[in-house]
């Protein structure tokens, strides 16, 4: 199949039916080869003359687009679909969803490099926060105007005004970030989602590696939404005994929210509440207690065991970390970034007054956290842009910067997915002060690189 390449987007149109029996016949790496080789950086299948398509008809285009990543480093994946199309595609490739999506081509060539300063008034909306933000920060960098709707209905009063933006941007997707594995709330808290019968089997489909590097990062408090729990057994008790008893190190604390022991027997629930476990019978509870959830929430300076040294694997890519840091940052504040030193030690901050920090951790074929600390004024000038205006609200900027966190460590496992190393992300963990993040970072040895970005001072830290 030949390619139609213009403004360096190669868009290959398969018609009929995508299945296993037809998806490998439609494309062949030698046509992507073919396209790549007229300048194109973006090569997309359109979805627009397809009749019926299947995950197994996608899986032979997907396997296509990693290759081609890893080995040209383009933009890859589906355009020109409707709503339904885009809806079946997130739902076959939600936990693995590595590729980009694109509901027409004009939209695509807003996030094409061949299509920059064209100044257009975009309205964009994604429900996921994190996608919000990194289109917003792609499209700022391209020389566009992004207006960000913050929730499906002030997209809808938006978009209802006639003329007043160039492209609306809906259903689209940026393969980069990195995977949803639970939900951030106020309050450093990460929720779980569990329901039905708890068995032997949580210990099978729970991601402990996700657990333990979330705590790694800073995490204590973990909430378990067990709302559609109808019971448990023994080796479930035991799991989550085990659980909070491991967090004990970290002095985390484990809470469970809605869980109804009418078929569960009463003791368990004293077992559990032995081990260290919470009980709430709402999320309320929790959440709308300011006092509890940074009492709950708080760092701890509890010695932890597990001190391990940077190691030699994590230094040699830490050109990838700093890259995806500065060219983050440089996007949303406008400013060029300066290096002014790098040190393997202990983090060292010469002055903790008005500044905010932020910790991403990640996992897999090498692991570890990055840390970011912001002066203030850096970290208000990097937010504006998702959140619209200017703000003193210091919750609202932490919200903001977790985003921006976010979209880091998602440009990481991009660059280092195209070295062949596999990682995943935690959420990002948030400090409204200095003192509470090294609580947690104190004794940890790592990388250290001084940046300045308009003589305002900003510390990138890589540990283990």
């Amino acid at each position: 199949m030949r390619a139609v390449v213009k403004n360096g987007i190669g868009v290959f149109t398969p018609q009929g039916f995508l299945d296993a029996s037809s998806g490998n016949s439609f494309l062949s790496i030698d046509d992507i080869d073919g396209t790549i080789a007229q300048n194109a950086d973006m090569i997309l299948v359109s979805m627009k003359k397809v009749i019926f398509f299947n995950r197994n008809g996608l899986d032979s285009f997907v396997k296509m687009f990693h290759r081609v990543r890893s080995a040209n480093h383009c933009t890859v994946g589906f355009c020109d679909y409707d709503t339904k199309k885009y809806a079946a595609i997130v739902k076959f490739y939600r936990d693995d969803l590595n590729f980009s999506l694109f509901k027409t081509q004009e939209i695509a060539l807003l996030f094409s490099a061949n299509y920059k300063n064209q100044n257009k008034n975009i309205l964009l909306y994604n429900e996921d926060k994190s996608q919000r933000a990194a289109m917003a920060i792609e499209l700022h960098d391209n020389g566009h105007n992004p207006i960000v709707a913050q929730s499906y209905s002030e997209f809808k009063e938006k978009s209802a005004a006639k003329n007043a933006y160039d492209i609306i941007v809906t259903d689209t997707y940026l393969g980069q970030m990195g995977q949803k594995v639970a939900t951030r709330v106020t309050g450093n808290a990460i929720i779980y989602t569990v329901s039905s019968f708890l068995d032997a089997e949580i210990g099978s489909t729970f991601n402990i590696a996700y657990h333990n590097n979330s705590l790694n990062v800073g995490f204590r408090l973990f909430i378990f939404d067990a709302y559609k729990v109808i019971s448990m057994n023994v080796h479930a008790l035991n799991f989550f005994s085990k659980l909070s008893s491991a967090g004990a190190e970290y002095n985390a604390t484990i809470c469970f929210v809605g869980m109804s022991f009418e078929k569960t027997p009463k003791e368990f629930k004293e077992t559990l509440e032995d081990s260290g476990l919470m009980f709430f019978d709402q999320m309320d509870d929790i959440l709308q207690n300011k006092d509890l959830l940074e009492e709950l929430g708080a760092s701890s300076a509890a010695n932890v065991k597990d001190k391990r040294a940077i190691n030699k694997t994590t230094v040699t890519e830490l050109p990838n970390f700093i890259d995806a840091t500065v060219a983050t940052i440089e996007m949303m504040t406008n400013s060029k970034a300066i290096k002014e030193s790098a040190n393997i030690s202990k983090i060292g901050i010469l002055s903790t007054e008005g500044k905010i920090a932020s910790s991403i951790g990640f996992y897999g074929d090498m692991d570890g956290m990055v840390v970011l600390i912001f002066p203030t004024g850096i970290a208000k000038k990097a937010c504006e842009l998702l959140i619209g205006e200017e703000t003193n609200d210091t919750e609202l900027i932490l919200d903001t910067l977790a985003e921006l966190v976010n979209i880091v460590g998602g440009k990481v496992k991009t660059l280092l997915a195209d070295e062949n190393i596999s990682v995943d992300i935690t959420l990002p963990r948030t400090y409204p002060d200095i003192d509470s993040l090294l609580e947690i970072v104190q004794d940890k040895k790592g990388v250290q690189v001084d940046l300045s970005f308009n003589n305002d001072k900003f510390i990138f830290f890589l540990t283990r």
